[in-house]
């Protein structure tokens, strides 16, 4: 495990920009989703020209997944697939889920386990939409939805809500202070599912190896401390965009620290680890332009 430099993601500029967000917020409502996904092509096709670092990370992780060189049309449709996750926030967090068809994969599992003991964590990535989980929280409302996340980026997500939704409510508890893991451990006794992307790290996190589509690549070890320490179970989350307005939210166990003891507890994280990082390897397969870490994710420090 080390603690590697500051990371290309955190480096890169912001490219959004809450002018253009609000912009495509007031034509989403008023015009409708077939609308504003045609000016969706024209930003995602200027992303493309004049984005040539994102090309270039993008284009090494399609032709790792893919098997075969990247091309052109690749390029154009991982940036329209990130588009349009981003846009359909905009309905999401209006609570316009009937614009979507929206399949639950393995639900039954976290619901199984929240009926064992109170709280589930629940492991995503840069994969898709997580937003997407808010169909869960909706469909099934006794279940409320915590996130954790860097200050910084809690600052951004509230940002963004308060462009496309003031009204709109999210839990969201901020990592890197004292009382964080405290703070998750009171949502997941009151029986809350609590949602965290363990796919990127800070610059002062510790880090460990994994094999992430047959090559090294380096994930933080933080979230599975938090869950080894909370003693809960863990499970995979992935919402797949389908294209159109298809998802489907998928839900795997990864995990479970609730009887891991302390002694024990190290080898259980790198276990735990290396399967998220298979089951992330695997989605990214199944669905490939779902992938929107813009960076050179492979690395070596």
């Amino acid at each position: 495990m080390s603690n590697p430099s500051p990371p290309d993601w955190m480096r890169q500029q912001e490219r959004s920009h809450l002018g253009v967000l609000r912009f495509m917020v007031w034509l989403s409502l008023r015009l409708g989703r077939p609308v504003a996904r045609l000016v969706l092509r024209f930003i995602a096709l200027y992303f493309v020209l004049f984005s040539p670092s994102a090309r270039r990370t993008g284009r090494i992780y399609l032709e790792r997944v893919l098997g075969r060189p990247a091309t052109w049309a690749d390029a154009c449709r991982h940036v329209m697939s990130f588009a349009s996750t981003v846009h359909d926030r905009v309905y999401l967090l209006n609570d316009r889920f009937d614009l979507f068809d929206i399949r639950f994969v393995g639900h039954e599992a976290v619901q199984a386990a929240l009926a064992r003991q109170p709280g589930a964590l629940l492991l995503g990535a840069h994969l898709g939409s997580f937003e997407v989980l808010r169909a869960m929280a909706h469909a099934h409302a006794h279940v409320p939805l915590a996130m954790l996340m860097y200050e910084e980026n809690a600052r951004k997500i509230n940002a963004i809500l308060g462009a496309i939704n003031p009204q709109a409510q999210q839990d969201v508890v901020p990592l890197g202070h004292p009382d964080s893991m405290l703070r998750a451990r009171d949502r997941l006794d009151a029986g809350s599912l609590v949602g965290l992307l363990a796919d990127r790290s800070l610059a002062h996190d510790s880090t460990a190896e994994c094999l992430f589509l047959g090559a090294p690549a380096r994930f933080p070890v933080g979230p599975w401390r938090m869950a080894a320490m909370l003693r809960r179970p863990v499970f995979f989350m992935a919402g797949l965009y389908l294209g159109g307005n298809r998802y489907e939210l998928h839900f795997e166990p990864l995990a479970d620290f609730t009887h891991v003891e302390r002694g024990d507890r190290e080898a259980a994280i790198a276990s735990a680890m290396q399967a998220y990082a298979d089951r992330l390897g695997d989605f990214c397969r199944r669905a490939p332009y779902n992938w929107f870490n813009f960076y050179d994710f492979w690395q070596r420090s």
